[in-house]
This record gives C-alpha cells, sequence and structure tokens, in this order.
C-alpha cells in the first residue's frame, strides 16, 4: 500500500498513517469490511517500525472507524449513524430511555439557591454550625489513625462496620439509657443510608408507609422516588396524635412506620411518653415495625430527657437510626442503625451490595475522637452555643416579625416552625427574601400533601451566631411586610 509520508514533517509518521485511513473510511474509499494490511506488512512496505502501525491501527479503532477479528485481521466498520446531540440546542432530544426513567417527584430545592446576595444570611441548613466543630482536633485524630493503623485503614472494613466503633456506640447509647449490643449496630453513610437500607429491606413499590404530616422532606423525597404510597399523621404541639393512628392502620395496612419522636424535624416537637407508650402497643397489634429516626435527640436545652421508642421496645419492634453527621459535620457521612432479630443480616447484606462498606478511615477516625471524650466535650459545649442562638431568634422573631405569626419555643434540636399570619405563603415569600439576602425552606417541603405547608416555614437557630440571626429576621420582617402590603393593595 503506497501511503503518502512526509518524514520532515512535525506531525508523527503513526498521525499520518492514521490520517489516511481516517480520509478514506470517512470518505467512503474503504467500504465497510475492507480488510487493512496486516500491520507486519504494511510496516515493511512504508519502512517504518511495525509499532507505528500498530499505534495507528489503536487510534483508528479507539475513535470506532476498524475491529479488529482474533486470528483473520482488521477491518473497517460500516458508517457511524449515531448522531450527536447539539451542543447550542438544549432542547434537542435525549435518547428515547432517559425520558422512561420515573423515580417519583420532588420538591424545588430553590431555597439553596442564595448566592447572588452579597451578605446572605442562611436559616435554611438542616445540620449544626460547621464553624464550631473542632476542625484542628479531629485533623490530628485522623493522622493519628493513618500513623497506628497505616493501609488497614483505607481498606474496605467490615461491611456492618468498624468494630471498635460499635462498641464505642453501644457504650454512648447505654450512657442515654439505651441498652445495645455491638453485634446489633450497623454503620451506615449518614442517617439517609440507613432510611433509604430500611425502607428498601421492608417495603416493595406501592407499599404504604406511614409518616408525620409534616416530616423531614429528605424522607418523603426518599419514599417518593421508591414509589412508596405516602399516608400523613397530623401532629400537634405534643408530636403525633397517636389517638389517630388505629383507624389509619385499619385502613392502609402500612408496612412500616417513620417517626422523628425528639426534636422532630421540621416542627421541634418531642412526643409525650403516654404517647410513645401507645404508639408502641398499636404498632405490635397491628404487627407493624417503627422506623425511629433519632439525628439530634442528644442536643436538649430544656426540660426533662424522655426515652427513646427503642429504649421502650420489648425487642425487635423498633429500627432506631441515629447520625454523627448533623451534630459533627455533615460530610462524615456518618450514621447508625440499630436493630436485633434476622432482619440484621438482611440489612447488612443488603448494605454490602449497595456500597460495600463505609469508609473505614472516617469510622476509626470518629471511634477515635469519641473515645477520648471530645465528642461529649463539643456536644456539651454546642447545646450552650445553641441555646443562646435559639433565644436570639424566639427574641428576633417576638421584636421584629408580625405578632400573629405563631411558633412554639422548641427545647432541643435545630429548628424553629413558624406559620405566617393570614393567608401569606411561603413559597410566594422565598424568592423575595432571597433578593434581600435570607432564606429559609417552605413548608411544603414537609407535608406529604404540600397544600398544607403553604403559610409554615423552618428556620434553623443554630447556624448563624445571634448578631447574624436579628440581622435575618429583621430582612425577612421587611420582605413580609412588603408581601403583606402587595396582598393588600391587589
Amino acid at each position: 500500500m503506497r501511503i503518502p509520508l512526509d518524514r520532515q514533517s512535525d506531525i508523527p509518521l503513526y498521525q499520518q498513517i492514521k490520517n489516511h485511513f481516517r480520509e478514506g473510511i470517512l470518505s467512503g474509499s474503504f467500504a465497510p469490511d475492507t480488510r487493512l494490511p496486516a500491520s507486519r506488512k504494511l510496516a515493511h512496505d512504508l519502512g517504518v517500525n511495525r509499532i507505528t502501525v500498530e499505534t495507528a491501527y489503536s487510534e483508528l479503532e479507539a475513535d470506532g472507524l476498524i475491529y479488529s477479528r482474533v486470528g483473520s485481521g482488521t477491518y473497517v466498520l460500516p458508517p457511524q449513524t449515531i448522531t450527536s446531540r447539539p451542543k447550542d440546542n438544549l432542547e434537542a432530544a435525549w435518547p428515547l430511555w432517559q425520558h422512561n426513567v420515573q423515580i417519583g417527584s420532588f420538591e424545588n430545592d430553590q431555597f439553596l439557591k442564595n448566592d447572588q446576595h452579597p451578605d446572605p444570611i442562611r436559616f435554611s441548613g438542616g445540620s449544626s454550625a460547621p464553624q464550631i466543630f473542632p476542625t484542628n482536633d479531629f485533623r490530628r485524630v485522623i493522622q493519628k489513625v493513618m500513623r497506628r493503623d497505616g493501609m488497614a485503614a483505607l481498606d474496605y472494613g467490615e461491611s456492618n462496620g468498624y468494630a471498635p466503633l460499635r462498641a464505642t456506640i453501644a457504650h454512648v447509647l447505654a450512657s442515654q439509657g439505651l441498652q445495645a449490643q455491638p453485634e446489633n449496630i450497623l454503620i451506615t453513610a449518614g442517617s439517609q443510608q440507613a432510611l433509604s437500607l430500611v425502607s428498601q429491606i421492608l417495603l416493595k413499590p406501592g407499599d404504604t408507609i406511614l409518616v408525620e404530616s409534616p416530616t423531614y422532606g429528605g424522607a418523603l423525597d426518599l419514599f417518593r422516588a421508591l414509589n412508596f404510597h405516602v399516608v400523613g399523621i397530623s401532629m400537634d404541639t405534643q408530636g403525633m396524635q397517636v389517638e389517630n393512628l388505629e383507624k389509619l392502620l385499619q385502613l392502609h395496612h402500612p408496612k412500616l412506620i417513620y417517626t422523628i419522636p425528639n426534636f422532630h424535624n421540621p416542627t421541634g416537637t418531642c412526643l409525650v411518653s403516654s404517647r410513645r407508650r401507645e404508639l408502641l402497643v398499636l404498632a405490635d397489634r397491628y404487627n407493624v415495625p417503627i422506623l425511629e429516626d433519632d439525628f439530634v435527640g442528644d442536643l436538649r436545652y430544656d426540660g426533662r430527657t424522655q426515652p427513646s421508642l427503642k429504649a421502650l421496645d420489648p425487642g425487635g419492634r423498633v429500627i432506631y437510626a441515629s447520625t454523627f453527621s448533623k451534630m459533627l459535620m455533615p460530610g462524615l457521612r456518618l450514621g447508625f442503625l440499630l436493630i436485633e432479630g434476622p432482619v440484621y443480616e438482611n440489612l447488612v447484606n443488603f448494605k454490602r451490595v449497595n456500597d460495600l462498606a463505609t469508609s473505614t478511615l472516617i469510622q476509626r477516625a470518629l471511634e477515635a475522637y469519641v473515645t477520648v471524650g471530645r465528642y461529649q466535650a463539643h456536644l456539651r459545649r454546642s447545646c450552650q452555643i445553641f441555646r443562646k442562638r435559639r433565644d436570639g431568634m424566639v427574641s428576633a422573631i417576638k421584636k421584629f416579625l408580625p405578632n400573629d405569626v405563631e411558633f412554639d419555643v422548641p427545647q432541643g434540636g435545630l429548628f424553629i416552625w413558624l406559620k405566617l399570619p393570614g393567608d401569606l405563603s411561603s413559597d410566594d415569600l422565598l424568592p423575595l427574601a432571597l433578593k434581600e439576602g435570607v432564606d429559609f425552606v417552605p413548608g411544603i417541603r414537609f407535608f406529604p400533601d404540600s397544600s398544607q405547608g403553604m403559610s409554615w416555614m423552618r428556620l434553623n437557630f443554630v447556624v448563624q451566631p445571634p448578631e447574624e440571626i436579628e440581622k435575618g429576621i429583621r430582612r425577612l420582617s421587611q420582605v413580609i411586610d412588603n408581601l403583606s402590603d402587595n396582598k393588600w393593595t391587589g
């Protein structure tokens, strides 16, 4: 084969060979299934190294222009008929299979997009204040773990979690009145994965799950994505209205009850003791498991401590989920499940096929951090700081917001749940608030029936210092006044 090669050119010889064949294939000079010369023969004919020809062929194959048959040779592929999606046409059709993917509906997370204001004040977060986390202490712990454990700290580790961490968690739970054994604890990548594992093990698409109304928006998104039928149970200042539960159990035959009995998200309420016991009785009577989400149960500022549902569980009725991510830093992504009985191994195996194991390095570092008492010290300090921030937000709300807003002062947790006066909508308020540099989470994010949340908003009081809280509530007050005036004049 005569291929014109310019040995004085800056273009490498293999590239010149490739370009010759490429132009011939694309122009049709080389028909589909044409056999190309063997690399050894072509190298001899052109007076080049065989590697030069093989490199050219490899690139042509990578470009989808030729293919090799073992023991037969190299052949031209038919012209490609797949067209690229035009980059300048955002409306161009995606492949059909992409339009057929349906995993439920999700609320618009516009409350997270508050980057246009030069001085944004955020009340929308779902975690504690990462600014007060002792980062340097934790960095030193990680360095110590790396020196101590070496490559073992970077291995997959046990599917159910690092054994010393599970033992430490059992010890922490015991100090909170919840007896637990390490072999009943499963480490997860945050509480969100814990909820996902449990719900997928116990339910299938179309099954019914009972939740408080309102409840954690991330759980609602998860349950909708898994195509569960979500039924809400009403709440009041004492938590879930358990007196309404039995008829829902009879009507819907749910496969799971999901509840946040301590410092509920978003309302901040705690389920009273009498309702806790009645909830357990009804769940046992109707053979329905309870998934207890105790995401910030140890952040109490006032009042008496309530036992967890799991602490009242006679055995195997309650699956307990908790997390370190909310209290320390969200990026740690470390939570855990506590569950007895045969379902434990099912959960371990299901987690194994989902992600093999949770980060061993972070597990080992957290175990070292908690064991030496730093976590408890951080918790005590955080409660002192957060109590002042809660009081600061309560004071600012009373001072700046309209007298007819409604809210209860939470005894712990992260949030104030506030109802706007009249027919004002938090969904209408949010874009105006973002322009003024303050955000929150509108109430529609938290209800199975989003229309029930139009007048509600959730405010995180722990992330901002008191002076920023007051500034943010003042901004919010101005936006509410403007929206009220517009509605009045309209």
